[in-house]
């Protein structure tokens, strides 16, 4: 089913562009609010007030700049797929998120909200994570402050993801494994939740995507936002332009929305997220929320779920682990809503065939989740021959190489 359209979408784009969204509800347009049980309001009022008071101060600013110049490896770099571009007949940008510190895109989120949990005097943190790559950035953040750091991780992710698992341990963290539920990300968010209940004063819960409840979307959003803020000063130096087409992958979608918040404003720029479309269109099957979902509230947000006809939440499937979610952030859902941008998707062959493609002709292994933005990226251009397009590639395939091994690869001789 897909995501409704709104009648009021022009006003509703104007308003976004404006900056109007969130509004004093945390609402973006009627996505998104706070669901939460009324023993965690205190610390949701006390982290929105935190987000205010902090985030965008000169001082705070000058902080995380600094961990993100010499710690995480800011700005990263724009590359021209040369060889991948002569092969689509399109003009292919990569951002190098793969290049920052950790291996991802989540560290810019991780050690922004580690600092501001640090100013807010929290004891210790709390997180989740699906493909590793959130609790590894945590681990690090919390180790670079010296915060003690628990992650909770689905125990499926476990065994998908077992570098990670080992990388977190390395850098101090517990990593606790989440047997319950659809043991993936769903059940890992829920735990989280359930440690944060239980001592929301001297507990900080470093959220990692655009979901939840207010303010996590904006804040995520907000410290993610760097990545389309470079990407677009960097095609500006580079070609004179911006680029035709902005292309991400989308899970819960922070790497998405931090590359696409810089372009909004920009009309002519068409912007394409890429939902996990794994086995196919069945319930089940896939974690493409916004082609499949119907609205619903997951995780203190009211946004678009995949879920049956009696409102329960449906497991997913995803040969990536960092997008088998069935939910997706309150500002895609209005992105979708208004038409701003078109969500797409792409199977787990498309996507494995992306890692292929880019790995042999460019030298660089994207991570699943990348994958799936490279085979929208390969659709965009094959329909747009000489227009140019960027990817965000959010991560790095290294902690893949599991899958990609059972997958792409095969046993190999003994």
């Amino acid at each position: 089913m897909s995501t409704p359209a709104l009648p009021e979408a022009s006003r509703l784009l104007a308003e976004l562009i404006a900056g109007c969204f969130p509004d004093a509800r945390g609402r973006f347009g009627p996505f998104g609010g706070r669901y939460v049980p009324e023993t965690l309001i205190p610390a949701l009022e006390r982290l929105e007030r935190g987000v205010r008071e902090h985030l965008h101060e000169p001082d705070f600013q000058a902080q995380l700049t600094e961990q993100l110049t010499s710690w995480v490896g800011r700005p990263t770099a724009l590359t021209f797929a040369a060889r991948l571009s002569a092969r689509w007949g399109a003009k292919l940008w990569l951002k190098r998120e793969d290049l920052a510190h950790t291996g991802a895109h989540k560290i810019n989120n991780a050690i922004g909200q580690a600092l501001l949990a640090q100013r807010l005097g929290a004891r210790r943190i709390v997180a989740e994570t699906g493909a590793g790559q959130h609790g590894v950035a945590s681990a690090a953040a919390c180790a670079r402050l010296g915060l003690p750091c628990t992650v909770y991780m689905g125990s499926i992710d476990m065994e998908r993801q077992a570098p990670n698992v080992g990388r977190m341990r390395l850098l101090g963290a517990e990593v606790v494994p989440v047997t319950s539920g659809d043991r993936t990300l769903r059940a890992a968010i829920d735990e989280a939740l359930r440690a944060w209940v239980s001592d929301p004063r001297a507990t900080y819960y470093l959220l990692g995507s655009v979901v939840g409840p207010h303010p996590y979307p904006y804040l995520v959003r907000e410290l993610q936002s760097v990545i389309g803020r470079e990407a677009r000063a960097q095609m500006l130096a580079a070609t004179g332009a911006l680029p035709d087409a902005v292309i991400a992958c989308v899970g819960g979608g922070s790497n998405s929305m931090g590359a696409f918040h810089a372009f909004i404003a920009d009309a002519a720029v068409e912007m394409i997220g890429v939902e996990a479309g794994g086995r196919g269109a069945g319930l089940g099957e896939n974690a493409a929320t916004l082609a499949f979902g119907r609205p619903g509230v997951l995780h203190g947000a009211y946004s678009m779920l995949l879920q049956n006809e009696d409102g329960q939440i449906r497991e997913t499937h995803s040969v990536s682990a960092g997008l088998d979610y069935p939910g997706v952030g309150p500002e895609h859902a209005l992105l979708a809503a208004i038409g701003r941008v078109h969500y797409q998707t792409a199977g787990d062959a498309e996507a494995l065939a992306a890692v292929r493609a880019l790995s042999e002709c460019e030298g660089i292994l994207p991570a699943l989740e990348s994958a799936h933005a490279l085979a929208g990226a390969e659709c965009w251009a094959r329909a747009n021959p000489g227009r140019s397009m960027l990817v965000c590639l959010s991560g790095r395939g290294d902690k893949d190489m599991s899958t990609l091994q059972q997958t792409l690869l095969g046993p190999q001789p003994s």
